[in-house]
């Protein structure tokens, strides 16, 4: 199967190419933006995901990443922005609000930015859906508090 996507890769101080029409399959993409997202917990997911369906973990690497997070018109920290309120108002992707509220971190949103999105949602979604958010950001900031500790990032 053959998805590649020409991409020109730019190296040195001169900035020329200095391989040109390198291809850069959709799932290649993908694990690149992912890692950029989530780091290595996104790439934790994607493999423990392949274990039981692999065909399902290829298409989450590649159209949410490689497809949408992939493209330029939004940076990360928007698309987070983002994700963390549609998955607030949802009210029922509790884990997967959880993994993208540390994403959130790990692309440069501060507590406060994540908190205030999730407080907007309970404009527009409600309280229930809100306060849930908050007992998941609460988790998420105490792992992330007890990482620290630990010397971890």
């Amino acid at each position: 199967m053959h998805d590649g996507v020409k991409t020109t890769v730019r190296t040195g101080r001169t900035g020329q190419t200095t391989q040109a029409d390198v291809e850069e399959t959709r799932y290649q993409r993908g694990l690149r933006v992912l890692s950029q997202v989530d780091g290595t917990a996104g790439e934790q997911v994607v493999a423990k995901l392949a274990e039981f369906a692999p065909d399902f973990a290829r298409l989450l690497v590649e159209f949410p990443f490689g497809d949408v997070y992939a493209r330029p018109q939004l940076g990360l920290r928007e698309r987070e922005i983002a994700t963390i309120a549609a998955l607030t108002a949802m009210g029922t992707a509790r884990p997967q609000l959880e993994v993208h509220i540390a994403a959130g971190l790990h692309v440069g949103l501060t507590r406060e930015e994540i908190m205030e999105v999730i407080m907007q949602m309970g404009v527009y979604a409600g309280f229930p859906a809100a306060l849930n958010g908050i007992a998941a950001a609460r988790e998420v900031f105490g792992r992330h508090d007890a990482a620290q500790g630990e010397g971890g990032a």
